[in-house]
């Protein structure tokens, strides 16, 4: 039997559950060297460490007991960082135990303690809390650890990292000191080694890969990206990876709210994880990604740990972490458990050093590319509705046959399945069309920037329809022009001049670190650029402008589109100037303007979620302090008008109406 040396009343549970082979953490901890002693084991989450700890805990805690006898004062302690991630270690435990009659219960905030207190009266084998709650119990003189054999921190990093060293060093202080200490943690630090050496007698340290290793089941890529798109490219590396369950990171609880109600906006089913949730509120929004009802959670570094979510593939780092350790913290919620993941950060140009060095100190290796393009998304598309729709094995009933044959007397087969493909793709949040970066620019004739040979991700064979090239140089000595950073540090490029007129709103900047530049929510740039100041605006100078003075806005022919797709007609005011009204078109108003934060970032989505229109069907967009009037084609005007009549739940307090009806 592979887990032989387990004790025997674990092993009927390890068998139901279909446990084969020990992990190499599984099997450090069960050595015969193991056994009885301290351990400082440096584990990733995913590497099967519960069980580790549950499996080491079982000879000292029943002896060659099969059972538990009546429950007292506890006998183990496991310390977790967060609520979540303690209830999970909870629940390995009780099937791990399920045969030796052991007592398990949870201290962790967020539940009522006299509950708790309760529980802990009655008498338990083993406690499973974060540190704040249990410091709690400690004061009240709830929790008693006069007979503690064991004491577990698990993700000590993590701990550390939240401010809890305070309580960690009272819980140490607290228990006897004949206890066992077992610590586990993805990396050591010094406040780490520090701590194993203060609590810990002569303690074994097992680590059962290299660091380098650590995320070999992770892909890592690097994105540059402009900065004021960064909300953008989240919508491009979610379309296209299209994976089961994807974690974005943001920095701030501002951040997570205004990218998650981006997202939402444009279709993703999506949920945000901040502090500022109640634990129930919480707990629907993990359950609605462990049943599959949302499929991208959007979470603060806090909010996010002890997170462990079925099938998550993708993890993004819309923010940048802010040191190694949050890097690999973050990236190792995905390619847990043998499964594969990707793990991209998107970087602006003036954080590539900071990346760059980042990645280096960490051991890992990341593809630099393109971020992928509404292209490379599309053509995707086709590839996966032609495999899905090959494969379909539904059984058809005589009704169905009855609608096809009703439909096939009026129009042609071809046209038919183009457009239920057509609908297919509807219904799938549309691609954006990305600005590349400055280093990602080709040089003009008599640039005198100097070369630089990482300048690789420009080139027109990558990006993500490019197979795997690891390994490209990232060593040191690299061009000064991505700026000297010891963090993230970015600036949002100043907005361009476009077609939505808003003479008195100007975009904002934030701060180095701050939370995601331009806070306002998404439009994409297969548009003119948004903001109209009246006057020309500097523009780049390494390519042409959207807008010369008085020049036609792009045409529709010259945006990008699904392939297979037809364009809408164009629009009467198509070449007319940015700004001047349209012949034929009809005006709505909305109950919302500047005082309300109207942007045409979030309007254009709403307005075409509510009326049933594409972006193409809307013209010139007017914000005035206490409504805005939007221009819509003529061809689109009613029934965008009979759309926008129906309430909306969403929307309950945003009223759109015709303007001559006002």
């Amino acid at each position: 039997m592979p887990f032989s040396s387990a004790h025997p009343s674990l092993q009927a549970a390890l068998a139901r559950r279909e446990y084969a082979t020990p992990t190499p953490v599984q099997a450090a901890v069960l050595a015969a060297d193991a056994k009885e002693r301290d351990l400082l084991v440096s584990a990733q989450t995913g590497s099967g460490k519960t069980v580790a700890f549950g499996l080491a805990l079982a000879p000292q805690l029943l002896g060659e007991a099969a059972r538990f006898d009546n429950p007292a004062a506890p006998l183990a302690l496991v310390v977790a960082p967060t609520r979540e991630l303690a209830q999970q270690v909870h629940r390995e435990l009780l099937w791990l135990y399920a045969d030796t009659g052991a007592r398990i219960t949870t201290c962790v905030g967020g539940f009522d303690p006299r509950r708790e207190t309760h529980l802990l009266s009655q008498g338990v084998h083993i406690v499973v809390g974060t540190p704040g709650r249990l410091c709690d119990h400690l004061e009240r003189g709830a929790l008693v650890l006069s007979k503690l054999q064991a004491l577990v921190l698990d993700e000590a990093d993590e701990m550390l990292d939240m401010g809890f060293r305070e309580d960690l060093e009272r819980i140490l202080q607290a228990s006897p000191e004949t206890r066992r200490t077992l610590l586990f943690s993805a990396t050591i630090p010094r406040d780490i080694a520090a701590i194993a050496k203060r609590y810990q007698k002569t303690a074994l340290r097992i680590q059962t890969q290299a660091e380098h290793d650590a995320h070999r089941d992770i892909a890592y890529h690097a994105l540059p990206i402009v900065p004021r798109e960064r909300d953008l490219a989240v919508v491009n590396v979610l379309r296209y990876h299209d994976a089961v369950g994807a974690l974005v990171f943001c920095n701030t609880r501002d951040a997570v709210t205004h990218l998650a109600a981006n997202l939402n906006e444009r279709g993703f089913s999506v949920v945000a994880l901040s502090g500022e949730l109640s634990q129930r509120e919480r707990n629907v929004a993990l359950q609605s990604l462990r049943d599959g009802r949302a499929r991208v959670c959007v979470a603060t570094d806090v909010a996010a740990r002890g997170l462990d979510l079925p099938d998550l593939g993708l993890v993004i780092h819309a923010e940048l972490p802010q040191n190694k350790q949050a890097l690999v913290h973050r990236s190792g919620r995905t390619g847990r458990a043998g499964r594969r993941g990707v793990a991209i950060m998107l970087v602006p140009d003036a954080a590539r050093r900071y990346v760059e060095r980042t990645l280096q100190s960490a051991h890992i290796e990341a593809q630099w590319m393109r971020p992928p393009t509404a292209e490379q998304i599309y053509a995707r598309d086709q590839e996966q509705l032609v495999r899905e729709i090959g494969t379909m094995t539904d059984e058809l009933g005589d009704d169905d046959r009855a609608v096809a044959k009703t439909l096939l007397a009026e129009k042609p087969a071809e046209d038919l399945v183009a457009m239920l493909v057509r609908q297919l793709r509807k219904s799938r949040p549309a691609a954006e069309v990305l600005t590349d970066p400055p280093s990602m620019r080709p040089a003009r004739p008599g640039d005198n920037r100097r070369e630089d040979p990482r300048r690789d991700v420009r080139g027109p064979d990558r990006g993500f329809d490019r197979g795997p090239d690891r390994g490209a140089d990232r060593g040191p000595g690299r061009d000064t022009r991505f700026g000297r950073t010891s963090g993230p540090d970015e600036r949002a490029r100043p907005a361009q001049p476009g077609r939505f007129e808003r003479h008195d709103v100007h975009p904002r900047e934030n701060g180095p670190t701050g939370p995601i530049q331009d806070r306002r929510p998404l439009v994409r740039n297969d548009r003119p650029p948004l903001f109209s100041e009246g006057a020309s605006t500097a523009r780049r100078n390494d390519r042409p402008p959207l807008f010369s003075e008085g020049a036609s806005a792009p045409r529709d022919h010259e945006r990008p589109i699904a392939p297979g797709a037809t364009r809408a007609a164009p629009r009467p005011d198509a070449d007319g100037p940015a700004g001047s009204p349209t012949a034929g078109s009809t005006w709505f108003t909305i109950n919302v303007g500047r005082s309300k934060n109207a942007d045409p970032k979030w309007l254009v989505p709403l307005l075409c979620r509510r009326g049933g229109i594409t972006k193409r069907e809307i013209g010139k967009i007017q914000i005035l302090a206490r409504e805005t009037r939007v221009e819509i084609a003529s061809d689109a005007s009613e029934r965008f008008a009979e759309a926008v009549r129906r309430p909306d739940p969403k929307d309950k307090n945003i009223h759109i109406e015709p303007l001559d009806q006002v």
